[in-house]
């Protein structure tokens, strides 16, 4: 533990920083529940992608410092960052692997970022940081030179950028269109026609019976049975929900009818801890396997927010359910038509479907350097189509009151050369940073130094 991390510290100093920041976004919920943490922090154990994966809340402190190092001020100031692109709808975890597919409100299967927890509005340059540094991980897991890594990023980069450009510049939906069965190439394709393939009742069968002629969950596969009271707090919350909806999703009350209700507790990396619940719905007729099954989840303290100090924004969300769902409707065009947020016990909740047809982009058989490179393109292209949906158009005018693109375009515009060096390098300082810390996690956890566990 002695060896000089990347970061300029030694080991020692670095596991007390990651204690540090581990204890301040995870401390009360890993006290409330330290069996699910030690299930998050097994899985975060596995790799230092996965590391990295659960790590959000290190990766913002660590940017954080590296202004404050560089004496820029605020974390919001830097290249590429002025009053408009510092303040942008942003994913928050843009990491490689949080992209796939979806089904959205006119029955598309579209490819895209997905997975939006985290989502705020800050520097649209952290969103690219954070997704160069996952493609440095990657890189190396697959054996990848230095060099071979800088050019993924420099794809990415360039996609990013043409495609920002083209947005700016008036380009019409259809020269621009999104990743489905129709445009998609490559794996991506192959995601989609993986989508496609499944069934709502494959999904059902999985997690439901019938039972006097009726659908109901099954017990077991992590379902938790709920008291009466349980179950009556968690239909009031239900009904708070269907206020949040669009109106064009409540065309049919009876697709609102609640069968039956269970708790699950959350033990993925990113939701360890929280409490939630799946909901069994009526669906859009009478027959069984038209069903819908949604969750309820607490909605969790996203990292970036904990380096974002400007009052407006803090004071235009409720709580953190009703954060995610604005923020994700933002950046999505046509969402989850069940996406909605209410409150349970004061704790703000995200409520959405469990939906059959989400396929995440699969890393594992992805080897070939052209290939990959493919894919990253197309993976800076959704990253800009991304954060040019969430502009003054998006309906939420008063926070972001200007068109993304243009500014982004703008900021780039002034120095072209240097943007995709900007990334490459922070991709191969915090990819090694991340490997280290990964090696320091392990080290830590393994040897009973996580207060808590």
């Amino acid at each position: 533990m002695s060896v000089p991390h990347p970061g300029g510290i030694t080991a020692e100093d670095r596991g007390e920083q990651i204690l540090g920041e581990f204890d301040a976004a995870f401390g009360a919920l890993l006290a409330a529940d330290p069996a699910a943490f030690r299930v998050k922090f097994r899985k975060m154990a596995s790799s230092a992608f996965a590391f990295y994966r659960g790590a959000a809340c290190l990766f913002y402190a660590d940017l954080e410092r590296e202004h404050a190092a560089r004496g820029d001020g605020a974390i919001t100031a830097g290249p590429y960052l002025d009053e408009r692109t510092s303040r942008v709808w942003i994913h928050g975890d843009l990491h490689a692997e949080n992209f796939g597919t979806y089904m959205n409100a006119n029955g598309r299967l579209i490819f895209n970022v997905n997975d939006f927890d985290e989502a705020c509005v800050g520097p649209f340059t952290w969103d690219l940081k954070r997704l160069a540094a996952s493609l440095a991980l990657i890189g190396y897991t697959k054996a990848l030179s230095d060099a071979q890594i800088s050019g993924l990023v420099r794809v990415c980069a360039a996609a990013y950028r043409e495609r920002i450009h083209a947005l700016a510049t008036g380009a019409k939906d259809a020269e621009l269109p999104p990743f489905t069965l129709d445009t998609a190439e490559g794996p991506l394709l192959g995601a989609l026609r993986d989508a496609r393939s499944r069934t709502r009742f494959e999904l059902l069968d999985s997690m439901t019976e019938i039972r006097d002629s009726e659908r109901r969950f099954a017990a077991g596969g992590g379902a938790i049975e709920l008291d009466a009271a349980t179950r009556y707090t968690v239909l009031a919350a239900f009904d708070g929900y269907l206020e949040t909806l669009p109106g064009s999703s409540l065309a049919r009350p009876d697709s609102y009818r609640v069968k039956d209700v269970v708790g699950r507790r959350g033990i993925g990396i990113g939701s360890a801890g929280l409490p939630s619940y799946n909901i069994l719905l009526e669906g859009m007729s009478d027959a069984l396997e038209n069903d819908v099954v949604i969750y309820m989840k607490q909605a969790q303290t996203p990292a970036v927010s904990r380096h974002i100090d400007d009052p407006t924004v803090r004071a235009y969300f409720h709580h953190e359910g009703h954060r995610t769902v604005i923020s994700q409707r933002a950046l999505q065009d046509h969402a989850d038509p069940w996406l909605g947020w209410t409150e349970l016990d004061g704790a703000g909740q995200l409520v959405a479907e469990v939906s059959p047809y989400a396929v995440d982009l699969d890393w594992r058989d992805l080897d070939d350097p052209a290939e990959i490179a493919a894919v990253v393109a197309d993976l800076g292209r959704a990253t800009a189509a991304m954060h040019a949906a969430a502009d003054e158009q998006s309906g939420h005018s008063s926070l972001v009151p200007f068109s993304t693109e243009r500014a982004i375009d703008a900021a780039i515009a002034a120095d072209e050369e240097g943007f995709a060096e900007l990334l490459v390098d922070f991709a191969h300082r915090y990819g090694a940073r991340a490997r280290a810390d990964h090696q320091i996690f392990v080290d830590l956890f393994r040897n009973g130094r996580i207060p808590g566990l």
